[in-house]
């Protein structure tokens, strides 16, 4: 497992709804990222935040990045905009 350094957090995000209530299926390049997850490490610097913690956060924030075939976002502390 990738452990972030600093003041940055490793968030696995929630997989972004491929359909809508009504049926219509969305192309997975129009998907627009979930702005929720979970959080599965921490830098060493991270005061706010644990690990299991639900956050919430931007749907432009962080780096998408794959590790061992799951997808993870590592983004900074202060682009966390609260716990759920």
């Amino acid at each position: 497992m990738l452990k972030p350094l600093g003041e940055r957090l490793l968030v696995k995000t929630k997989a972004a709804v491929a359909e809508t209530a009504s049926g219509l299926i969305i192309p997975t390049d129009k998907q627009v990222k979930d702005s929720e997850g979970e959080v599965v490490a921490t830098g060493e610097l991270v005061k706010t935040v644990k690990v299991g913690d639900r956050v919430l956060f931007g749907k432009y924030s962080g780096t998408e990045i794959k590790v061992e075939g799951e997808e993870y976002l590592v983004m900074n502390e202060s682009d966390v905009y609260g716990i759920l």
